[in-house]
C-alpha cells in the first residue's frame, strides 16, 4: 500500500471516530510529515485524497478543515453477541496475558465515548490505556472509558492485576449486555511503537459498549489488536423454536488452545430484533 494511502486511511479513521470532528483543523503538511516520518509531498497527497472525497476543505492560509461529511463515515450498527460467552472468553484471555497500564486519569471524554455512555457534556470519566502482552510480546492496546462514579472504586494497580469486567462487578454492578463492532484500521505512530509494528500496519479495531442489567452503560472501550496474534471466531446456529439465529462469539489468542464454551440459550435484545433479517 502506498505511503500516502496509509496516511490517508489513518486520517480518515480519525475523522470517522471523532478524534478530528467536523469543523476541526487537521495538522499541516509539515506537521504530518514529521509525525509520520514521510515527505511533505506524501502528506499533501493524503490530504488531497480526503479533499477529493469532500471530507475536508483545503483553503490557503486557513489550513485543512474537516467538513460535515464526516458523519457519513460512521459504520453500520454493531452486532451484539452472547454476553456470557464473551465474558468467559475475555476472562480466559486475561489469565493468559499480562497488562501494563500506560495512561490513567480522569478526563472529559471525546464525543465518540461520551455519547454511548449517555453522559452529559462536561462529565468526567476514568480513562485508562493498557497494553496487553503474551510471552512478553504485545498483543493489544485498549483504551477504556468508565463513568467517574464507577471508576473511583478501583485504581491503576487494580487494572494490572484484575480484569476490568471483574472490577466493575466488584463495584456492585451486574453486567447484562454488550454491543460490539469490529473493523480494520492502520497503526499510527504511537500505537505502532507500543505494539511493535510498523506505522500503517493493519490492525483489528474492536469497539464495545457494556451495559448493566438495568441497561445503563458502564464502560466504553476501543481495542487495537495485532491480527497476527489474535482472531475472533463466531459460531452461528439457528434456534428452531424461536425462528431466529443465535450468535456465540469467542475471542482468542492465535496459537493458544482453549476449551470450547458450552452452548448457551440466552440471547440479547438486539439479536431478537435482527434475527428475522438474517
Amino acid at each position: 500500500m502506498p505511503l500516502y494511502h496509509r496516511l490517508y486511511v489513518i486520517l480518515r479513521d480519525r475523522i470517522a471516530s471523532g478524534t478530528h470532528p467536523a469543523g476541526s483543523v487537521l495538522p499541516s503538511e509539515n506537521e504530518l510529515a514529521e509525525a509520520f516520518g514521510v515527505s511533505r509531498i506524501t502528506a499533501k497527497r493524503a490530504l488531497d485524497e480526503l479533499a477529493t472525497e469532500s471530507l475536508v476543505e483545503r483553503v490557503r492560509g486557513r489550513g485543512t478543515t474537516v467538513t460535515g461529511q464526516a458523519a457519513a463515515l460512521i459504520g453500520a450498527r454493531p452486532i451484539s453477541a452472547s454476553i456470557d460467552g464473551l465474558l468467559e472468553s475475555l476472562n480466559a484471555i486475561g489469565r493468559e496475558t499480562s497488562v501494563d497500564v500506560i495512561e490513567f486519569g480522569y478526563v472529559q471524554p471525546p464525543d465518540f465515548a461520551r455519547v454511548p455512555l449517555t453522559l452529559d457534556p462536561g462529565a468526567l470519566v476514568q480513562r485508562a490505556v493498557r497494553v496487553r502482552s503474551i510471552d512478553g510480546a504485545p498483543l493489544s492496546q485498549s483504551t477504556t472509558y468508565v463513568p467517574e462514579r464507577i471508576g473511583r472504586a478501583y485504581g491503576a494497580k487494580d487494572l494490572e492485576r484484575t480484569a476490568l469486567i471483574d472490577l466493575l462487578e466488584r463495584a456492585g454492578l451486574v453486567v447484562g449486555t454488550a454491543e460490539q463492532s469490529i473493523t480494520a484500521t492502520l497503526a499510527d505512530t504511537l500505537t505502532a511503537s507500543r505494539l511493535k509494528v510498523g506505522v500503517g500496519a493493519p490492525l483489528l479495531l474492536m469497539k464495545r459498549c457494556v451495559k448493566d442489567t438495568d441497561d445503563k452503560p458502564v464502560q466504553y472501550i476501543e481495542i487495537l489488536y495485532r491480527p497476527d496474534r489474535f482472531e475472533y471466531r463466531m459460531s452461528l446456529t439457528r434456534d428452531q423454536t424461536a425462528g431466529h439465529g443465535r450468535f456465540e462469539a469467542e475471542p482468542s489468542i492465535t496459537g493458544v488452545k482453549r476449551k470450547k464454551p458450552k452452548p448457551r440459550s440466552t440471547q440479547s435484545k438486539t439479536q431478537k430484533q435482527k434475527g428475522k433479517r438474517r
